[in-house]
């Protein structure tokens, strides 16, 4: 009885989690203190990334959301990753500098502070989207167009 693709598969994420808790166990606290900055980065890399590409990841994620988004939805979303991509890059280099400072500071910062500016960042996002989407939707012209009629 050997084991199967499909149950490897489905070992893999404990496996993994394992090998990560056995890492951090048997290391310096140190190691850990790196985790929020790969991950921030990571966020970063996908924002930034994806401005290169001819839909970026919020345009996408706007898309599945309203097929028929259009050009206004368009240009903010991809300016709106322009800005994700600035604010995740700064996250970044903070919890980068927390991993240096105390573990006072690396823990109020990475545990609470970052998830904060995340969140207040979100909200003002979604209050400015909503704010945006009223002004398109007066215009009675971008409505026609939106509905398919000449203007």
């Amino acid at each position: 009885m050997g084991f199967s693709g499909k149950m490897i598969k489905a070992l893999a994420p404990f496996i993994g989690m394992f090998a990560v808790i056995a890492l951090f166990h048997f290391t310096d606290f140190v190691l850990l203190k790196y985790y929020p900055p790969i991950a921030n980065f990571g966020f970063f890399a996908v924002f930034f990334s994806s401005l290169f590409q001819e839909k970026t990841v919020i345009q996408k994620i706007a898309l599945a959301a309203e097929p028929d988004a259009d050009e206004n939805v368009m240009r903010y979303t991809r300016n709106l990753t322009y800005v994700w991509a600035g604010f995740t890059f700064l996250n970044f280099l903070i919890s980068l500098a927390t991993v240096f400072a105390s573990e006072k500071i690396w823990a109020l910062y990475n545990g609470f502070i970052s998830y904060f500016l995340v969140g207040t960042f979100f909200i003002i996002e979604y209050i400015v989207r909503g704010v945006k989407k009223r002004g398109w939707m007066a215009n009675p012209a971008e409505l026609m167009r939106k509905n398919g009629k000449e203007v």
